[in-house]
């Protein structure tokens, strides 16, 4: 199981998504938030296709388009670290932070 945490910045709206996958071609999802556009988000997406949606182009992966309908700030980290967990949990990929650092100068 590959659990990922994030800190999304400002909104201090806290998430963890649980992601996984004993085929490496569906990755169950579990999602619990402080936000609730996000909660309504993980409701839509409880599995990922993980070869349909890792090799998506972006819009076209059911996690974005969901997140579309359903999370009201496009900038969230969510969707993104869905995927990314989707794609550690069906060992596409070793389980390795991203990161993003914001400063103003």
């Amino acid at each position: 199981m590959i659990i990922v945490n994030i800190n999304p910045g400002i909104c201090g709206l806290n998430t963890i998504i649980k992601a996984e996958s004993t085929d490496s071609m569906v990755s169950k999802i579990c999602i619990k938030s402080s936000c609730p556009a996000v909660t309504a988000f993980s409701e839509k997406i409880p599995r990922v296709e993980v070869m349909k949606d890792i090799f998506a182009p972006f819009g076209s992966s059911a996690v974005f388009r969901e997140a579309a309908l359903t999370i009201t700030h496009a900038a969230c980290p969510v969707p993104t670290a869905v995927l990314k967990a989707a794609e550690a949990s069906a060992s596409l990929a070793l389980p390795a932070d991203v990161t993003m650092e914001m400063k103003k100068e």
